[in-house]
This record gives structure tokens, sequence and C-alpha cells, in this order.
């Protein structure tokens, strides 16, 4: 299951986010497009050492090496802008993600990527008017990429994480359903259980 920051401000955020990684959060997208480079590195700093291996950079890239962090996600646009560039992924980069739209787009990805966002699968929580113009779970059955992970991310709440793994997606990421509620630890413990809960009933 993956965490995404808030791309503004939080109050307390680097606490709940430290409550999120010792409640076993398995990776959290640092995604805070407004930031300087400077600003990212005061907020990298204040997570402690123990779960920088848990951490994906949305930005800033050069700041993976200082800080060995070793996970990098790379947006639509930088991913197809940066096709040709033999620079195209920086040096300490170990485990690629990138956000995708379409079952089409998903299927395309080359075999760089480990995972890719698949959205949005329900209407955002996070953004308003940002909704799913096709069925994505009817869509899912046209997948015929299966060395990259599918992660669903849009709209994904407790109500709907069961359905969601349900109909092919891999994983999901949660964004609004956490920071739009007003205890997002609880809120993430309940839809790690769900999820916990789901995966044991597929062994």
């Amino acid at each position: 299951m993956i965490v995404i920051t808030n791309p503004f401000f939080i109050e307390d955020e680097i606490q709940i986010l430290h409550s999120l990684l010792e409640e076993g959060l398995s990776l959290l997208h640092i995604r805070k497009p407004d930031f300087s480079e400077l600003e990212m590195t005061q907020f990298i700093n204040q997570i402690k050492l123990e779960f920088r291996n848990k951490l994906v950079l949305h930005n800033h890239y050069d700041l993976a090496e200082d800080f060995g962090i070793k996970r990098l996600h790379f947006s639509e646009k930088e991913r197809k802008s940066n096709l040709d560039s033999p620079a195209r992924f920086p040096k300490p980069c170990r485990y690629k993600s990138t956000s995708t739209h379409s079952v089409e787009d998903f299927n395309s990805l080359e075999n760089d990527f480990d995972y890719a966002f698949l959205s949005p699968v329900f209407k955002s929580i996070s953004k308003e008017n940002y909704y799913p113009i096709i069925d994505l779970f009817e869509a899912l059955k046209l997948r015929k990429n299966y060395k990259t992970k599918v992660i669903a991310l849009g709209g994904i709440d407790s109500q709907n994480i069961h359905k969601t793994l349900e109909n092919g997606f891999d994983d999901i990421a949660l964004l609004g359903s956490i920071w739009n509620n007003e205890n997002p630890v609880k809120q993430f413990k309940l839809c790690q259980k769900i999820v916990h809960s789901y995966s044991q009933s597929q062994v």
C-alpha cells in the first residue's frame, strides 16, 4: 500500500508521516510540486534515516543521491518527454514508477518501471471535478503488461478497496482518503487492515 503526501501544507505532517511509516506503510511518495530544492531538502531531513528506503521522490531528483533515496517517480509528461534522453534516469535510481491514465498507456510502458499508477479509478477525493471518463475496471480486462504492477489511484478509500483489488489492480495508493480525514493514522490502519484481509483471502 502506498501513501502520497498532500501537495499542500499539513499541520504536524512529519509526525503523521512517521506514525504511518511506523505502522508499516510500504512506500511514501513525496509529492510537493511547489517545493524549492531547499524546502525539499529540509522536508526530507526531518524524516528518520530508518525510513529513507521507503521514500519515493517526485521531483528534485538530484537530491536522491544526497539522501540515499533509490526510488523515483516520473509523471506521464516527464516520462514521455524524456524517452530519448541518454540520462533518462538519474544515477542512484534503482526503482522507478510512473503515472498513467489509460490502460493503453499502461500496456505500452517499457520494462523500466516497477509499477505505475492508473487513475482516476473513482471520483477524486482531493481534486475537484476529477473523475473517471471510462470504467477502468472494464478497461483493465485488456491489460497486457504484467511486468509492471498496476496501482489504483483516485478516490480510493476504505469503502472501495476490496472492490478495487478484486477487479485486477495489484495494489492501491491513497491521498485524499488519508489527508482529508480528521485522523489520518486511524484511516490508514483501517485501509491497511482491508488490504491485508484481501491478500490473505487470496492465498
